[in-house]
């Protein structure tokens, strides 16, 4: 059994975003951490490819817990997919990560992808201003050669809910059926549903989603890219729908980016949860509060 220890931030600035104070990161049992923050928790298990295996709001958890791979939790991989193809890489989705807590952040390495000469980093840490999780994820290119990458993050949710974002279209990805979304008013909406097949569709969206279980609204807010910045037949949003009531994963890609030897590239991706009862029209406006909120920090307001 690892030793429990908790680790009381000081008040740094990390990253643009003041480090919470008197927020906590805990070493738990098998090489997992938990990152709190007030009444929002995240687990990692630095073991399994640093994957986010919970976030919760208070006991209300967001993530599917499937018991098969592939079905569970939130994950990074690199796009475009056609360059990797299937399975997921082991070193970005699998295999351990190292874990060190630096300046009151919980820093993941990967090891390096010996097929294609990545290495993934992970940075976690709380923002004081909005109390957002912020994520920064890494993509470091140890090839030796010049290569292009894009920063995907991949976050699977029960089947069962309402997922929303600003977009006027979505087109079915993948060679996959699409799925029913619905536009009104710039938002595109999909109140989940079951099909015996798998679909996915590609979106252009404007630097956030949502998903609303019916108990806690999930917002991801990340880079809005612009026209021609998506890696090929890949797109800012992306979200698939696994056979049956199972899990959907709601999932958004940063720049198409070409990295020299040596270089990396950095994508942060900031993580919200809040309370609602029901999904009716989707809490847009607690949305709105939340960008509203991030946005004034990224200004400088305090």
């Amino acid at each position: 059994m690892n030793k429990l220890r908790i680790i009381f931030f000081l008040l740094a600035v990390a990253g643009g975003c003041y480090v919470a104070k008197a927020q906590e990161i805990k070493e738990l049992e098998n090489n997992q951490y938990s990152i709190v923050s007030a009444d929002m928790s995240l687990v990692v298990d630095a073991s399994r490819g640093g994957k986010i295996l919970s976030f919760k709001y208070k006991d209300q958890e967001v993530l599917n817990q499937g018991r098969f791979p592939n079905s569970f939790g939130s994950t990074f991989w690199t796009s475009p997919q056609a360059q990797w193809n299937w399975p997921p890489v082991p070193e970005y989705d699998t295999k351990p990560f190292t874990a060190e807590l630096k300046d009151g952040k919980l820093v993941l390495t990967g090891e390096k992808s010996e097929r294609f000469g990545y290495r993934i980093r992970k940075v976690m840490h709380v923002c004081q201003h909005d109390g957002a999780i912020v994520i920064t994820y890494s993509i470091i290119n140890e090839s030796g050669e010049t290569r292009q990458v894009a920063p995907w993050e991949i976050s699977r949710v029960p089947n069962g809910g309402l997922l929303f974002f600003e977009a006027d279209k979505v087109e079915p990805a993948n060679n996959m059926k699409g799925l029913p979304f619905t536009f009104s008013n710039g938002i595109a909406s999909y109140e989940m549903d079951e099909a015996q097949e798998n679909r996915k569709i590609n979106a252009d969206g404007k630097g956030w989603l949502a998903f609303n279980n019916g108990k806690v609204l999930f917002v991801k807010k990340f880079q809005d890219l612009q026209e021609g910045q998506a890696a090929p037949a890949e797109a800012e949003i992306q979200v698939y729908a696994n056979p049956g009531k199972t899990f959907v994963e709601i999932e958004e890609q940063g720049p198409y980016t070409t990295l020299e030897p040596g270089a990396s590239v950095n994508w942060t991706v900031r993580w919200y949860a809040v309370p609602v009862e029901g999904t009716e029209e989707g809490n847009l406006e607690k949305v709105k509060e939340i960008l509203k909120g991030s946005q004034d920090h990224e200004h400088g307001s305090h």
